[in-house]
């Protein structure tokens, strides 16, 4: 399994960034994707999940009304719109195959990381 993250960029605050991930090679043991990021100095943290089984999706505190996830039909495409940006959002942002849980130690495969980065 390969995942392929996009669509980091810079930003002003307030600003918006759409992430993409996809994934080749099959996820047939995987029941979900998720968005973790680690920003410089900083733990990995968990941002928002979707798992294929369930309707609602998982979001941090930190990004609840701010961000969606969301994936296309096939399960081979997971994204992650980011409105209302701040500074604070600052990280490399990593997509990962697994179990849609909120734990990133769940995850098997991980993607290469995208850079976001938002000014004041």
């Amino acid at each position: 399994v390969q995942l392929q993250a996009s669509g980091g960029g810079l930003v002003q605050a307030g600003g918006s960034l759409r992430l993409s991930c996809a994934a080749s090679g099959g996820l047939y043991n995987s029941a979900g994707m998720g968005w973790f990021r680690q920003a410089p100095g900083k733990e990995r943290e968990f941002v928002a999940a979707v798992n294929w089984y369930s309707s609602s999706p998982y979001y941090a505190d930190s990004v609840k009304g701010r961000f969606t996830i969301s994936r296309n039909n096939a399960k081979t495409r997971v994204y992650l719109q980011m409105n209302s940006l701040k500074p604070e959002d600052t990280a490399v942002y990593y997509c990962a195959a697994g179990p849609g849980s909120t734990s990133g130690y769940e995850y098997r495969y991980w993607g290469q990381g995208t850079q976001v980065t938002v000014s004041s």
